[in-house]
């Protein structure tokens, strides 16, 4: 599956002791981001979390808008790994098998993983003023599998579809996880079948 470029690194990490440091600079952002929000988020917070110099922040970003950034993009690449280690259990054609796989392992991911809950993919930072491009790259990605699942071209009316209903998930999954922190089942439950009614006419 194709990556997003990393785009808010001031450098991309060569050695692996650079990336072992990038990742837990990362770690500690999520950490932070639960613990204090991103207002009060700073890089020097982050460089003691990390256990590194404030210098290691700001070789790879040039600041904490930067690190919000590159961990929404390390979120996408987590998830879209999540997903494709899910599908190889489901039969060919079965888009409804993977859009309950595209939907759980966001939920899940809202729920467990450290910093998803305020910044996901990049779309909530700063609360409410979206950043621009966020869903139309989490659209993409689903184009490619839903694609691949049914056996079609990834053509422009599966891609118009597909970021409708990401849009419509992602205003959905906002309204779950404000109605209960852990996300209201209810209402997960009622996006899905939303998104199935709306992507048959496509897909089936």
């Amino acid at each position: 599956m194709e990556r997003v470029s990393h785009a808010p690194l001031r450098r991309e990490p060569v050695q692996r002791r650079s990336a072992e440091r990038l990742a837990r600079i990362l770690d500690a952002c999520a950490e932070l981001l639960d613990e204090t929000g991103y207002e009060e988020l700073s890089t020097r917070a982050v460089a003691v979390r990390a256990g590194v110099p404030i210098g290691s922040v700001y070789r790879f970003f040039g600041n904490k808008r930067a690190l919000a950034d590159a961990l929404a993009e390390r979120n996408l690449d987590r998830y879209t790994d999540r997903i494709a280690g899910r599908l190889t259990g489901l039969a060919g054609g079965d888009w409804r098998g993977l859009l309950d796989v595209v939907l759980g392992e966001y939920v899940a991911m809202k729920r467990t993983v450290p910093g998803f809950s305020l910044i996901d993919f990049g779309n909530q930072i700063p609360v409410g003023s979206p950043a621009a491009g966020a869903n139309h790259q989490v659209a993409d990605r689903l184009v490619g599998l839903l694609a691949a699942q049914v056996g079609r071209e990834p053509d422009e009316v599966l891609r118009r579809a597909a970021l409708v209903a990401v849009e419509a998930a992602d205003a959905l999954l906002q309204l779950a996880f404000r109605v209960d922190p852990s996300g209201d089942e209810a209402i997960v439950g009622e996006t899905r079948e939303l998104l199935r009614s709306y992507l048959a006419r496509v897909l089936d």
